[in-house]
């Protein structure tokens, strides 16, 4: 069908030639010349990116428009508490506007009539295309109508959209005016989006009737009016406007309604001017904040600023996937995770890109969906979780191959190390052995892919994330904070900056100090474990705190633990993280009942449909083990190492637990163990 578009696509790449697989060296070979060579041009652009990083950003820097220039010595830092706050900066001096440079730029260009967004959603014929015009229209519009909200530079709008167009257009309106959006993922529940509005002391609340994931309905309206009783409950009764989009799942005369604070989106945007002054950013001033777990029971408001994201953003966009204006990408994240708000939004649109924006789920109608998507448009580069690639995988090859993939030439992953034996499905299959496969490690709070590898400059090894992007000098630390040099294994951190790093926990700027800076100082911690081998190339090896990664989703031990805690029933809960063949990582619960307590599948029932309701479903644990009592030092702490070997079966693994406060508690819970699968 886009084969109509193509005159709508922007200037032609040139004529493509089919990438095909260089078997002597195992590198693919691009279709036209990629924007570094080799691993020789790599070195030499990472060397003068660690070795003067201020004249190298402000290089990447001006492929953007800047409204004043920044400072000759715009860049500082102090990555060490012994020394002061942790601060840092980029591009001190300069102003600009995140939303000016992904459409303004553009159109100016002569590319207004280019397709900005193709956009498919839950069933096969709901599909829309916007324009690089349109969308700065519709952009321009929305920022008018929060102006006249009252909305200022600085005040924060939280949005509880599902994938739309009309998200990363409410993402481009708060840019444009300098309001920070804090996007909440549709799949978090009433309390969870309660919370948010109400650390974010958000007056602004956008979202639509409800959306249709496959087969079931969310009515994200509904939700928005519980979340918003709750906050009230908790004192906060400050949101004063909620704009809803009408999608057909819920027509309006059955939406939920509150009469002087509700407002139509198809009612109030289309009356609004079609342009709107960008406001002009500092640097440091703030883009957006998005939620993410921690080691505590609140979630973690990372803040991210306007112009080191920027740059980051849109540089790692280009290099990772070889991009120039008018390629057809898709990213499958969802904006309300920070994928979707870098390759999503943010970097592709930095670099004039045709975007694929995908409202259903992979395997629906059929397991075809998602490459029936690649031959319609003809998608370049796709970008997706090992989640998803696991999961289509069990549906077999047939479903890829009866569909035309001549038009990719990249494949990315994102989310969590990707194992090899979906790495070469995903190559071989999907990519048809010509494809490179940018294998990216990075996190909410790095803000851009950190570790990479840059298609067609290097041969990679399944499972490796490979090399360091440019600026990035990461290091592998001992537990006593020594850095192991060549190859080892140890506690990932980065001895430096970039620009795309948050500045701060929003409100609790000592949270985000101890979260990443108390642990080894000098030092950004990961909380990632990693191997380095004789090549350099770098191997994520799992979390070593309290973060969970089920299917790309980053969940809190803690937060789960509270959810199952607040039931009446439940004395103690300890939550870890266990190997799973689609999601990665699955939770697994070790739950203590009071004494009068009897465990029964209504309990199991009632404990896994707390945690939905308190964090989301992709939160629910897929094991909940009985335990009798914890194993725990006589200090109280929980040995989790403990609880992971019993739930992986590793008994012989154990090591010694004559140093636990009651030892026998092991024996009992390895029985209780047993049992639990049994019933599975």
């Amino acid at each position: 069908m886009l084969r109509n578009f193509a005159k709508h696509l922007g200037d032609a790449p040139g004529e493509l030639i089919l990438a095909r697989r260089d078997t002597s060296n195992s590198v693919e070979v691009a279709d036209r010349q990629p924007l570094v060579k080799d691993r020789a041009e790599y070195e030499r652009l990472h060397k003068w990116s660690v070795d003067d990083p201020q004249d190298f950003w402000a290089h990447m820097a001006h492929d953007y428009y800047w409204a004043k220039k920044w400072e000759a010595n715009h860049h500082e830092y102090n990555f060490d508490m012994r020394k002061g706050p942790i601060s840092l900066s980029w591009f001190k001096g300069g102003r600009t506007n995140l939303s000016y440079n992904c459409l303004d730029r553009w159109v100016a260009a002569g590319r207004g009539n280019q397709v900005c967004f193709i956009w498919e959603g839950n069933d096969y014929g709901h599909e829309r295309t916007m324009t690089y015009q349109q969308v700065l229209t519709e952009t321009c519009r929305l920022a008018n109508w929060l102006r006249g909200q009252g909305v200022r530079k600085g005040d924060v709008v939280t949005i509880y959209l599902p994938m739309i167009c009309e998200l990363p257009i409410a993402m481009l309106a708060c840019a444009r005016i300098g309001a920070v959006h804090s996007i909440v993922f549709g799949g978090f529940s009433a309390d969870a989006l309660a919370q948010r509005i109400q650390d974010g002391n958000s007056r602004i609340v956008i979202t639509a009737s409800a959306v249709n994931r496959a087969t079931k309905r969310v009515d994200l309206k509904a939700i928005v009016d519980e979340a918003i009783g709750k906050a009230a409950k908790e004192g906060y009764r400050d949101v004063q406007r909620v704009l809803v989009y009408e999608k057909s799942a819920l027509p309006r005369e059955q939406t939920p309604w509150v009469l002087g604070r509700d407002a139509w989106w198809h009612r109030e945007i289309p009356q609004r001017p079609e342009y709107c002054e960008p406001e002009w950013m500092d640097a440091e001033d703030p883009l957006f904040m998005l939620y993410t777990s921690g080691s505590t029971g609140k979630p973690k408001g990372v803040l991210h600023t306007t112009g080191g994201y920027m740059v980051g953003a849109g540089t790692t966009c280009k290099y990772l996937f070889d991009l120039r204006p008018g390629d057809v990408y898709w990213c499958t994240a969802d904006c309300g995770w920070i994928t979707g708000h870098t390759y999503l939004t943010y970097g592709p649109l930095l670099n004039g890109v045709t975007n694929v924006l995908f409202g259903s789920t992979p395997a629906h109608p059929d397991a075809g969906r998602c490459w029936r998507i690649v031959e319609k448009y003809n998608v370049r580069v796709l970008y997706t979780a090992p989640t998803l690639i696991r999961s289509l995988m069990q549906f077999g090859d047939h479903w890829v191959t009866q569909h035309d993939r001549s038009s990719l030439r990249i494949l990315g992953t994102v989310g969590e190390p990707i194992n090899p034996h979906a790495w070469e499905w995903y190559h071989q299959v999907v990519g048809e052995g010509r494809c490179p496969i940018v294998d990216t490690w990075w996190q909410t709070e790095t803000g851009a892919a950190m570790i990479t590898p840059l298609p067609y400059a290097w041969a990679t090894k399944p499972g490796s994330a490979t090399l360091p992007f440019f600026g990035v000098q990461p290091v592998l630390l001992t537990d006593k904070g020594e850095e192991i040099q060549g190859p080892g294994e140890g506690i990932l951190a980065i001895k430096a900056p970039w620009p795309s790093m948050m500045r701060t926990v929003y409100g609790d700027h000592e949270r985000f100090e101890m979260t990443y800076f108390s642990a080894f100082k000098g030092y950004y911690f990961t909380g990632d474990g990693c191997r380095r081998d004789e090549d350099g190339f770098y191997w994520i090896t799992g979390r070593v705190d309290d973060v969970i990664n089920v299917s790309g989703h980053r969940v809190g031990t803690a937060e789960v633990e509270s959810a199952l805690t607040a039931h009446d029933m439940c004395a103690e809960a300890a939550v870890i993280g266990v190997p799973h063949a689609v999601k990665g990582e699955s939770i697994y619960a070790y739950v203590t009942l009071l004494d009068e307590a009897t465990p029964t599948a209504k309990l199991h029932a009632e404990l896994v449909n707390l945690v939905k309701t308190q964090i989301g479903s992709f939160a629910a644990p897929d094991v909940i083990h009985w335990a009798p009592g914890l194993p725990k030092t006589r200090s109280g702490k929980i040995m989790r190492r403990v609880l992971r070997k019993i739930a992986a079966d590793q008994l012989d693994e154990l090591g010694d637990t004559s140093t636990l406060a009651e030892p026998q508690v092991v024996d009992q819970l390895i029985a209780k163990r047993l049992k639990t699968l049994a019933k599975l």
